[in-house]
């Protein structure tokens, strides 16, 4: 009796006793997680809302938007309910003012999240007129002014080969704001305006 008495193992014994898995999101994930709170009122005050996904609809919670934080990821917001109206892209930041993303009011209803992906290539067509007719360039670079670079006034219709861009009304990156991602744009209105009228384009990039 005075031998070494041998445990049981249970069968599930390395499941019960591997500790528990780290909640902590890796690299990978937080590149592909983002954050963005609404508030009503100036400097972050007021009623809030935030989303961590894309969002078609908030207006119904908060009625007026007059600052943002960024807290990770790229978005998009827009002014009106599915996507629709004024657009806005916003990096990581604080914006205590509505002016601070351009915005031409203080209405935004909805949001979606740009999710990037590594090693992309910036490359886009830009067309003359319409449906990808006409003189066209191909672009891989910001421009600040397409009427100084390309003598043009207008762009009708494009495609955006690589990367994610945004079209500006204005020279220097002013006035409205037009998002593009990948895929064919065959008139002003694909891409949310109501006129060919751009004059400026960036890469929106991380």
């Amino acid at each position: 009796m005075g031998g070494r008495t041998r445990g049981i193992q249970h069968p599930d014994f390395r499941a019960i006793t591997r500790p528990p898995l780290s909640t902590k999101p890796s690299r990978h994930m937080m590149s592909k997680m983002g954050r963005i709170v609404f508030y009503e009122d100036k400097n972050f005050q007021g009623r809030r809302y935030e989303c961590d996904s894309d969002c078609s609809d908030f207006h119904a919670y908060l009625s007026r938007c007059n600052s943002i934080r960024v807290e990770s990821g790229a978005w998009v917001v827009y002014e009106r309910p599915n996507y629709m109206g004024y657009q806005y892209v916003l990096t990581r930041g604080e914006y205590p003012e509505h002016l601070r993303w351009m915005g031409l009011n203080d209405r935004l209803s909805s949001c979606k999240m740009i999710h990037f992906t590594s090693g992309t290539q910036y490359k886009m067509q830009l067309y003359e007129k319409a449906d990808f007719a006409g003189q066209a360039f191909e672009v891989a670079e910001d421009c600040p002014s397409i009427l100084e670079k390309y003598h043009w006034r207008e762009v009708c219709s494009c495609k955006v080969l690589d990367g994610w861009w945004v079209f500006y009304e204005h020279p220097n990156y002013r006035g409205r704001q037009y998002f593009l991602e990948k895929g064919e744009y065959r008139k002003p209105g694909d891409w949310g305006a109501v006129s060919p009228t751009i004059q400026s384009f960036r890469r929106f990039t991380e």
